[in-house]
């Protein structure tokens, strides 16, 4: 999947045991790096964590 700049996702999964993220938190995509396939966002939260979908980070459109 392609990713743009302001789409809306929400969390499925994330590998990162430190975060407070939950599954179903939404955010605003800032950047989607199809090479490395990872997903910048700004999530409601005020989080800037980054999803890595080649890794085991999970979203969905909002």
């Amino acid at each position: 999947m392609t990713y743009k700049k302001g789409d809306r996702i929400a969390l499925v999964h994330t590998t990162d045991s430190h975060t407070e993220l939950k599954p179903g938190d939404e955010g605003t995509v800032h950047r989607f790096d199809a090479n490395l396939s990872i997903l910048s966002v700004t999530w409601d939260s005020g989080s800037t964590l980054s999803m890595l979908l080649d890794d085991g980070d999970e979203v969905r459109p909002a």
